[in-house]
C-alpha cells in the first residue's frame, strides 16, 4: 500500500509516496545509527558506577575545567562537549568515526548522530 502526501502545489495534487525517512518528526526515521541505538542493535555502555564523571581527554593533558560531558555509545568514552576550550567529544568521533554520543549529564538523555547531525 501507498501512501501518498499532499503536495503544496494548487491544486492539491499528490506527490510521490510517502516514506519513514520523510518524517522529521522521527530522527531515527532519518538517521539509522540512531536507530540502531534505538532498536538494540547498538549496546549502550554505561559509564563506571562509583566514579565522579570527567572528560577523559581533559584529564589526559591535565585539564580540569570543561562545560559539558558526552559519552559514546560504540566505546563508552566520556569527552567534552563543543562548549568546551577542547571539543574531546567531537574529537572523538573525527579519529574514531564513532557516530553517536549521548549527553552524560544528570536527568539528561538525548543522543547526537555526527554522521547525520541529527539528535535523538
Amino acid at each position: 500500500m501507498q501512501i501518498f502526501r499532499r503536495s503544496s502545489t494548487r491544486g492539491g495534487q499528490r506527490s510521490g509516496p510517502a516514506s519513514a525517512a520523510d518524517d522529521s518528526s522521527n530522527p531515527s526515521a532519518r538517521c539509522p545509527e540512531l536507530a540502531a541505538v534505538a532498536d538494540g542493535s547498538i549496546p549502550v555502555p554505561e559509564p563506571a558506577t562509583g566514579e565522579k564523571l570527567c572528560c577523559e581527554g581533559c584529564v589526559a593533558i591535565g585539564e580540569d575545567h570543561w562545560a559539558h560531558l558526552r559519552m559514546c555509545l560504540r566505546c563508552g568514552y566520556i569527552g567534552c562537549c563543543d562548549s568546551s576550550p577542547r571539543r574531546h567529544a567531537t574529537a572523538h568521533f573525527h579519529e574514531t568515526a564513532h557516530p553517536v554520543m549521548r549527553s552524560a549529564e544528570p536527568g539528561e538523555s538525548w543522543r547526537w548522530c555526527y554522521v547525520h547531525e541529527v539528535i535523538g
